[in-house]
Protein backbone atom coordinates (compact mmCIF):
# COMPACT_ATOMS: atom_id res chain seq x y z
CA UNK A 1 0.00 0.00 0.00
CA UNK A 2 1.68 3.11 -1.15
CA UNK A 3 1.44 6.75 0.98
CA UNK A 4 -1.54 7.95 -1.01
CA UNK A 5 -3.51 4.82 -0.57
CA UNK A 6 -3.23 4.91 2.85
CA UNK A 7 -4.36 8.72 3.31
CA UNK A 8 -7.25 8.01 1.08
CA UNK A 9 -7.86 4.84 3.46
CA UNK A 10 -7.54 7.14 6.20
CA UNK A 11 -9.53 10.03 5.34
CA UNK A 12 -12.45 7.48 4.32
CA UNK A 13 -12.55 5.85 7.90
CA UNK A 14 -12.43 9.92 9.43
CA UNK A 15 -15.73 10.57 7.13
CA UNK A 16 -17.57 7.55 7.94
CA UNK A 17 -16.88 7.38 11.75
CA UNK A 18 -16.43 10.76 12.86
CA UNK A 19 -19.13 12.40 10.54
CA UNK A 20 -16.62 15.11 9.75
CA UNK A 21 -16.97 16.52 5.88
CA UNK A 22 -13.77 15.39 3.89
CA UNK A 23 -13.29 18.67 3.04
CA UNK A 24 -12.03 20.19 6.17
CA UNK A 25 -9.77 16.72 6.57
CA UNK A 26 -6.07 19.43 5.57
CA UNK A 27 -2.83 18.03 6.40
CA UNK A 28 -2.01 21.41 8.75
CA UNK A 29 -5.42 21.19 10.45
CA UNK A 30 -5.56 20.63 14.10
CA UNK A 31 -6.99 16.19 14.67
CA UNK A 32 -8.29 16.84 17.42
CA UNK A 33 -10.63 20.23 16.65
CA UNK A 34 -11.67 19.44 13.50
CA UNK A 35 -12.89 16.09 15.10
CA UNK A 36 -14.38 17.01 18.07
CA UNK A 37 -12.20 14.01 19.88
CA UNK A 38 -12.96 13.23 23.61
CA UNK A 39 -11.14 10.85 25.55
CA UNK A 40 -13.94 8.14 24.49
CA UNK A 41 -13.16 9.05 20.65
CA UNK A 42 -9.57 8.39 20.93
CA UNK A 43 -10.40 5.35 21.76
CA UNK A 44 -12.86 4.85 19.15
CA UNK A 45 -10.05 6.16 16.82
CA UNK A 46 -7.54 3.44 18.52
CA UNK A 47 -9.60 0.69 17.56
CA UNK A 48 -10.54 1.98 13.72
CA UNK A 49 -6.68 1.85 13.37
CA UNK A 50 -6.05 -0.98 14.62
CA UNK A 51 -9.03 -2.58 12.62
CA UNK A 52 -7.90 -1.20 9.44
CA UNK A 53 -4.24 -0.86 9.85
CA UNK A 54 -3.07 -4.17 12.04
CA UNK A 55 -0.96 -2.87 14.71
CA UNK A 56 -1.12 -2.22 18.01
CA UNK A 57 -1.73 1.48 19.32
CA UNK A 58 -0.93 2.85 22.25
CA UNK A 59 -1.62 6.21 24.47
CA UNK A 60 2.24 7.74 24.01
CA UNK A 61 1.80 6.63 20.48
CA UNK A 62 -0.32 9.71 20.07
CA UNK A 63 1.83 12.11 22.01
CA UNK A 64 3.55 14.68 19.16
CA UNK A 65 0.42 13.90 16.91
CA UNK A 66 -1.33 17.50 16.58
CA UNK A 67 -2.62 18.09 12.78
CA UNK A 68 -3.58 15.43 10.19
CA UNK A 69 -0.04 15.15 8.44
CA UNK A 70 1.83 14.03 11.73
CA UNK A 71 -1.73 11.63 12.03
CA UNK A 72 -0.77 10.35 8.56
CA UNK A 73 2.93 10.11 9.39
CA UNK A 74 2.67 8.23 12.17
CA UNK A 75 0.51 5.55 10.53
CA UNK A 76 2.67 5.74 7.28
CA UNK A 77 5.75 4.80 9.52
CA UNK A 78 3.97 1.91 10.95
CA UNK A 79 2.44 0.68 8.28
CA UNK A 80 5.70 0.24 6.38
CA UNK A 81 7.47 -0.55 9.24
CA UNK A 82 5.02 -3.55 9.69
CA UNK A 83 5.92 -4.94 6.26
CA UNK A 84 9.63 -4.54 6.55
Amino acid sequence: MNNAEIISKINEFLVDEFEVEESKILPAANLKETLDLDSLDYVDLVVVIESNFGFKVTAEDFTGIVTFQDFYDYIIRRVHAKVS
